[in-house]
């Protein structure tokens, strides 16, 4: 699904990186995610975190090519009042990107493949789905992925996997749930950069 509030073939996007990230775009003119910098800001949960940001990588090189040298991707998201507000050390970038470099998904079904469970339909589909697990004697579908039961059910992994598509289905645009991906931030994309504190230019806003 198009940005509805695209204009000329680009859209904006605002995105919360470290303050060093600025330092690598004045000196490339381009930064992107390493996975260096995700362990570190991750910490002790990384290693699980990574094998759902590992799928997502692959599945999204699907849509976009990826550069070569990018590791892992930048979220962003479409609604500034629903970004990471900055820290000390951090900074929001304004960013006005050609459409053709984003990559749109729903965040919301994100939320049920970082917790490596079932993408549902629908309401009812997640109702079903449950129904069928619960028949066949299990009562967390995480396991199949990450618990007692990884690499003995294949089938259901699958299953899980395959669903996990579904974040790329958009049926309505709504500016809270849909988040964006891209590989890389060019330095002529970038319009403003907001320190801690700092208010938002109103151009910039939805309406």
């Amino acid at each position: 699904m198009k940005n509805p509030n695209s204009r000329n073939g680009k859209s904006i996007l605002f995105t919360c990186q470290n303050s060093k990230s600025l330092d690598i775009l004045k000196r490339d003119g381009r930064f992107i995610n390493k996975k260096e910098y995700i362990m570190k800001h991750l910490d002790g949960i990384a290693p699980t975190i990574l094998k759902a940001y590992d799928w997502f990588v692959a599945a999204a090189s699907k849509r976009i090519r990826k550069p070569e040298d990018v590791q892992y991707q930048i979220w962003c998201v479409t609604d500034f009042s629903i970004c990471m507000k900055p820290i000390e050390n951090e900074i929001i970038y304004v960013l006005e990107v050609p459409d053709e470099e984003i990559i749109y998904f729903n965040s919301f079904k994100w939320d049920y493949i970082i917790n490596y469970h079932y993408v549902p339909e629908n309401k009812e589909d997640l109702e079903k789905y449950i129904r069928e697990m619960e028949a066949k004697g299990f009562s967390n579908t995480y396991e199949f992925l990450m618990g007692r039961y990884a690499g003995k059910f294949p089938l259901e992994e699958r299953k899980i996997k395959d669903s996990w598509y579904r974040i790329f289905d958009i049926e309505e645009w709504n500016s809270r749930e849909i988040q964006a991906n891209l590989w890389e931030i060019k330095k002529e994309w970038v319009k403003c950069i907001l320190k801690p504190g700092d208010t938002i230019p109103e151009k910039y806003c939805i309406k």
